[in-house]
């Protein structure tokens, strides 16, 4: 992997770490269901103009497979991690999306798109050991809400792992703008009518505008479209990079502007979820040399 896609990887990561906190702040005000509506309509919004100014064509035949991927990588996930927002700090959420890795490995093979390692499956072990490590030993109370909580960041990861090798398969013959985009409008239509009954109860503060914007324009709209474009010119290990780096940041923003506790406990929680992804990826870096082929995703 150049240093060139690193780098593009490390700041993407810090970007969706970043994600964990704006959803922290925005939710209790806007709803989980606003907030993801929103979110998802911004992002919408600001591909569809990346499209008109590119002049990319949509792909309106495959819809339907498209719009399993909205689902999984945006819908589900957008709404699971904002209601978790309510209750669980944001550091927690970043870590337990971590396992979306395992969730992907698993699903892969599944689907018949990657296969089992004895390496793949102890890695899974050890990222399951970690993350159970993070919640029951954690710095916060397990009261029923925090642990719903939890389990809606798990169920959130496994749809983005479900959603990785479909994306995968849609990128073999679609460019990366316009399966970003229709995901995106496919999830929008998708929320809206649970999104509007919930708009009467939201606040719509200055800070939640402005957090709801950065996180569906920068975060959720355009680092999307980066990621795949991304994605087409690196190995498939090389593309999860950012999972050894989203929680890092994740605890990082969390603890630096919203004073969220971080343990010794749950740092070594965070470490072993960091083994088992590395070994779940087999990732191998070469300095100086790039993958070129353009079906090369994750």
């Amino acid at each position: 992997m150049s240093l060139s896609a690193l780098l593009q990887l490390l700041a993407l990561s810090a970007l969706w770490g970043a994600s964990f906190l704006f959803i922290r702040l925005a939710s209790p005000q806007l709803g989980p269901t606003v907030l993801a509506g929103m979110r998802v309509g911004l992002a919408t919004l600001a591909l569809t103009a990346l499209m008109l100014l590119l002049r990319q064509r949509w792909p309106w035949a495959h819809w339907r497979s498209l719009l399993w991927i909205s689902v999984m990588a945006v819908a589900l996930p957008f709404v699971l991690f904002a209601w978790a927002g309510l209750h669980l700090p944001s550091s927690y959420s970043a870590l337990i999306n971590t396992l979306y890795v395992v969730f992907g490995c698993l699903f892969g093979a599944w689907l018949k798109i990657d296969t089992l390692s004895t390496r793949k499956v102890l890695g899974c072990i050890v990222g399951i050991l970690g993350i159970a490590l993070i919640v029951r030993l954690g710095p916060i109370d397990l009261t029923p809400p925090i642990l719903l909580a939890c389990l809606a960041c798990l169920i959130g990861a496994a749809c983005y792992g479900l959603a990785t090798p479909l994306t995968k398969k849609a990128l073999t013959h679609l460019e990366p703008l316009p399966v970003a985009t229709l995901n995106h409008l496919g999830a929008f239509v998708l929320l809206l009518p649970v999104a509007l009954p919930a708009v009467p109860q939201a606040h719509f503060s200055v800070q939640a505008l402005g957090v709801v914007s950065i996180l569906g324009i920068v975060t959720s709209g355009l680092a999307y479209w980066w990621c795949l474009r991304i994605m087409r010119h690196i190995s498939n290990a090389a593309a999860l990079t950012p999972a050894f780096m989203i929680p890092l940041f994740g605890v990082l923003w969390g603890h630096l502007f919203l004073d969220e506790p971080v343990s010794w406990t749950m740092l070594l929680g965070a470490a072993l979820a960091l083994v088992g992804v590395a070994l779940i990826s087999e990732l191998k870096w070469s300095w100086g040399e790039q993958q070129t082929d353009a079906n090369a995703t994750p």
